[in-house]
């Protein structure tokens, strides 16, 4: 085991390795496998984090292309390898299909040693034979046709699977489907949202303790709170973030809350709240007269949610381990605001993590509904008349989003209103004034996210 701070015994794509072995092996998610190792090897030099970050997320994102290129050259299929062979000839072949500045050459001699160095050393010829091949054969490899293999050209260059282009293409349409698909493969920058009544100072001081760590900030073109960032390695060992000058959330994330249109002295409830930035930013726009009730299913999740919370400084939520399928009568009519982000396909968020399109299944997306039909039919009897239900999922999928927002108006006391007064001119697309929207990966820059706002109908 290296000690900290001894960079000569670390082996950046043995470290990749182990956690792409994990992900396969043990079903471990990826953005926590993933953000686990940086936070260990911390220490590294910046250019060795982002490497090991580019790596890990480039390999599992682009797996279906990698396997699709290596069977291309190999006389074995990957589906036939050994794991750790298969896993170490998919983060060699995104080198050298996709990190032009690593010599080929590099590339072939690193994995050898790997494959020796894992006691492996029988296959190190195959290795080093089908990654040569590869070497030779790029830019060169036939790919399924465009036009006569649509659905398998997409797959194939897009690492997703054929069910998913083909249920995208009948949803959303040929041409936001490729949108979807491209969006989903764009670099992201992380998302923080900055602590309400910052002062100038404050904000400015911010922004060169991240510029002076490497960050590179934007800001958004419509909430001001919120900065885009890159470069971020590493980025909760800022000491800003340990005194809770921000958070991590996504955009999306945030607009939900604007939609809700939450005021100074509300109650709110937040019934599937982890990780907690909704409840958090519900918390501060309700102010020290207003209170929230988060709850969750998760335990484990909750008590991230209630460190997020002690580090953000804010005190006027309540956090309540509960099961949002099931009824709690002593909060019938209590709220003027009921945001419920259900669990959902996470769809939209395939972008950040990756695994979410190797392991979702059509028929895991239809056991999904009746768990939010459920939730639903709970979560309206807590709001008061003239009260607000906000809807949200992260994901792309009509029966999740639109078709679950017509279920619920046609069977509850419920009608829906625009959201066009509560957003930023920069996200009011058409469909915010029919009272939903649903931002797509490729088109608004954003995650896939769906929300909806409905008010129940006064006496």
């Amino acid at each position: 085991m290296e000690k900290q701070g001894d960079r000569s015994r670390v082996n950046t794509r043995e470290l990749v390795l182990d956690a792409l072995l994990s992900m396969e092996r043990e079903e471990a998610y990826s953005h926590v496998v993933i953000g686990g190792m940086l936070d260990k090897y911390n220490y590294l030099e910046i250019q060795e984090k982002a490497f090991i970050k580019r790596l890990t997320e480039g390999t599992l994102e682009r797996r279906t292309e990698l396997d699709y290129c290596i069977n291309t050259v190999s006389s074995v299929r990957t589906e036939k390898m050994k794991p750790l062979i298969r896993e170490l000839l998919r983060l060699s072949a995104y080198q050298i299909l996709f990190m032009d500045a690593v010599p080929d050459s590099a590339v072939c001699n690193e994995a050898v040693k790997l494959a020796k160095r894992r006691r492996f050393g029988a296959l190190q010829g195959f290795v080093n034979g089908v990654l040569r091949g590869l070497c030779r054969k790029k830019g060169q490899i036939s790919y399924p046709d465009r036009e006569k293999e649509r659905s398998n050209w997409l797959s194939v260059c897009y690492s997703m699977p054929v069910w998913l282009i083909e249920k995208w293409d009948r949803e959303q349409g040929r041409e936001n489907t490729e949108k979807i698909l491209a969006g989903l493969l764009q670099e992201r920058p992380l998302t923080i949202r900055l602590q309400q009544g910052l002062t100038d100072q404050e904000r400015e001081a911010l922004r060169r303790e991240l510029v002076q760590g490497g960050v590179q900030i934007r800001e958004d073109a419509g909430l001001p709170y919120a900065w885009h960032l890159e470069k971020t390695e590493g980025m909760r060992a800022i000491p800003a973030f340990a005194a809770g000058i921000f958070t991590v959330q996504d955009i999306s994330s945030m607009l939900a809350v604007e939609a809700a249109g939450i005021r100074p002295g509300d109650y709110v409830m937040d019934l599937c709240a982890a990780p907690g930035g909704k409840a958090l930013l519900a918390a501060e726009k309700a102010g020290k007269d207003g209170r929230v009730l988060a709850r969750d299913i998760s335990g484990q999740r909750l008590a991230l949610a209630q460190e997020a919370a002690a580090r953000m400084g804010v005190e006027n939520v309540i956090w309540e381990q509960w099961d949002a399928s099931i009824a709690d009568d002593t909060k019938r009519e209590q709220a003027d605001v009921v945001l419920v982000d259900v669990p959902c396909s996470g769809l939209g968020v395939i972008g950040r993590k990756r695994d979410i399109k190797y392991r979702i299944t059509p028929e895991a997306i239809e056991g999904l509904v009746p768990l939010q039909r459920s939730i639903l039919e709970q979560a309206w009897q807590y709001v008061k008349p003239g009260g607000v239900l906000l809807y949200s999922t992260c994901t792309v999928s009509r029966a999740e989003n639109e078709e679950m927002r017509a279920w619920f108006l046609a069977h509850f006391p419920f009608h829906g209103e625009s959201l066009s007064p509560y957003l930023p001119a920069a996200y009011r697309p058409a469909c915010a004034k029919e009272g939903y929207l649903q931002l797509l990966p490729g088109t608004d820059g954003t995650d896939g996210f769906f929300m909806a706002r409905m008010v129940r109908n006064s006496p």
